[in-house]
């Protein structure tokens, strides 16, 4: 793959989660991080889905920042701190093919999951915020996939879409920030560099355009889709390689 060609592709990739993400108030690394994983590696691929996300999640952030529930927030925030070390120190000490047959499997389970709306007693309540905060940083750290048990959270306590969205920003901005602090900032480069925040202000520019004419049901549909493609692939690509 020439240079030309992977550049492409990295705007093309984090383009399309900064879009989702306006979208939805989340999502970024469920559609990016497989594609991410496969053109950068895991290490690579993760911290710079923490950075993109953690980023996009603060400009939205901006307009929204007095309906975050703070009561609520904060057992999940706290418990992703105590378990980000741990997914970056079980992430760094594994083979990349099972890594890749990891992040697979956490995409693809965390895409399902979500897409049955499954009701769960163990994530309702004070309980149930540290129950999904301890697995959203872990699953952040090692894989960048810290949104889906912050999503069943809030499917099981009732949450409308007005209220997600910014405790799922809020939520984004704290754990990335954690997991950047654990993983550390890709090395991309200056061109790369330059690629990524430019792909990701235009995703953004044309997220908040579809939000306000796409139905949010089925960008959730579509997002949830991607996504489940993507957990797919990366499970094929570790297997092959095992």
């Amino acid at each position: 793959m020439t240079g030309d060609t992977a550049q492409l592709l990295l705007g093309s990739i984090v383009m399309v989660g900064a879009c989702v993400q306006w979208l939805t108030g989340m999502g970024f690394a469920l559609v990016a991080v497989p594609a991410l994983v496969l053109l950068l590696g895991p290490s690579q691929g993760v911290a710079l889905a923490n950075c993109a996300a953690g980023a996009i999640s603060a400009a939205g952030l901006v307009g929204g920042w007095r309906r975050v529930r703070l009561t609520a927030m904060v057992p999940l925030v706290v418990a992703s701190a105590c378990t980000v070390p741990a997914g970056t120190w079980v992430a760094a000490r594994l083979p990349q093919p099972v890594l890749l047959v990891g992040m697979g499997l956490l995409v693809t389970l965390a895409v399902l999951l979500v897409m049955r709306g499954l009701g769960v007693s163990a994530l309702t309540g004070a309980k149930g915020a540290v129950v999904a905060g301890s697995a959203g940083g872990f699953m952040n750290a090692s894989a960048g996939l810290g949104g889906p048990p912050l999503s069943l959270y809030a499917m099981n306590a009732d949450w409308t879409v007005h209220e997600f969205v910014p405790n799922a920003q809020f939520y984004g901005i704290v754990v990335n920030a954690f997991s950047i602090a654990s993983n550390g900032v890709p090395r991309l480069g200056p061109t790369g560099w330059t690629t990524a925040v430019a792909a990701a202000a235009v995703g953004a520019v044309v997220g908040k355009v579809l939000a306000a004419r796409v139905p949010e049901r089925r960008a959730r549909q579509l997002v949830l889709l991607l996504a489940l493609a993507g957990g797919l692939s990366t499970l094929v690509k570790g297997l092959g390689v095992l």
